[in-house]
């Protein structure tokens, strides 16, 4: 299986910090670049940390709030600076397209691409994009308004033949690709060879779960559940509970109680408030509830 890694861009909430960027993320799988949400400054994100623009074509919008979209007419206008061809692909709610169309028309009117607008229901959870190796399953989140989370499951590869074992069983080529699906080999003695002898299993295929922004929500632990990793908002400490029942934000011992219920293997804490300087107070929130718990960072890039 090859990799499967998220990085961080930006992890901060709605007013601007000096220590953390509007949220973004880029997701890389099997030599695939996806975007998750484009806060303000992504492009230059992408610059500081060595993000590929020419790898990039779907980006996933989670909600219309800035934070998460303004950074959009800006990556844009820089795709078309650096002479992009290829076209752009962006899955959101269908408002998307009658406000970003307009910032297009304007400021990047002779684009050499096209730019699509993939329109989904935040609302309801379904399949919103799939190939032969991914597909990205929608997540309804609780929040003030409409807003989406996303569940990136890798295809699973086929099993690894073992090269010494078909030369050993002098097995035709014809059939290898039965054997990697799970076939047995039947000789033309009509001996059968276990396929278990002529193949090793190809790593599992990976889970990531991105749910930012939303109240608490136990709804979302069975489309989350046994994920490798589970990136969930943590806006708020706990001393700051109705800030955060107000603005339909989570805790971090929310985010951590959501991780446990759903037996997630790992969790990211993010979208933290511009009101806590230091961030190690709502890890260790967090890790009280679910211990394996970690903090995302600009710059961070975790390996599935």
């Amino acid at each position: 299986m090859s990799s499967f890694e998220v990085q961080i861009l930006g992890c901060g909430s709605a007013t601007p910090t000096l220590n953390h960027h509007p949220t973004s993320q880029v997701l890389r799988i099997r030599e695939k670049l996806f975007m998750v949400d484009c806060g303000e400054g992504t492009q230059l994100q992408m610059r500081k940390y060595k993000v590929s623009f020419s790898r990039l074509s779907h980006i996933f919008i989670s909600h219309l709030h800035g934070d998460h979209c303004f950074g959009l007419i800006g990556l844009i206008s820089t795709l078309d600076l650096l002479g992009r061809t290829g076209d752009i692909f962006i899955h959101a709610e269908p408002s998307l397209k009658p406000i970003l169309q307009p910032q297009i028309d304007f400021f990047a009117a002779h684009l050499a691409f096209q730019v699509h607008f993939e329109d989904f229901n935040p609302r309801a959870s379904a399949v919103i994009y799939d190939d032969r190796s991914l597909k990205v399953t929608s997540i309804p989140l609780v929040h003030r308004i409409a807003c989406a989370g996303f569940l990136f499951e890798e295809k699973q590869t086929p099993a690894h033949i073992i090269p010494e074992m078909i030369a050993f069983h002098q097995i035709p080529v014809k059939h290898i690709a039965d054997i990697k699906a799970g076939a047995d080999y039947v000789t033309p003695e009509g001996k059968t060879i276990p396929n278990s002898h002529l193949t090793r299993p190809s790593e599992p295929a990976k889970r990531y779960a991105y749910c930012s922004d939303t109240a608490y929500n136990e709804k979302i632990i069975p489309l989350v559940e046994g994920v490798d990793l589970l990136f969930h908002e943590s806006t708020f400490m706990e001393q700051d509970a109705l800030k955060a029942k107000k603005t339909f934000h989570s805790t971090t011992k929310q985010a951590a109680t959501i991780a446990r219920k759903a037996q997630v293997k790992e969790l990211m804490l993010g979208h933290y408030s511009a009101r806590y300087n230091q961030l190690e107070p709502l890890l260790l929130e967090a890790k009280a509830i679910f211990p394996n718990t970690f903090l995302a960072n600009e710059g961070v890039m975790k390996k599935l």
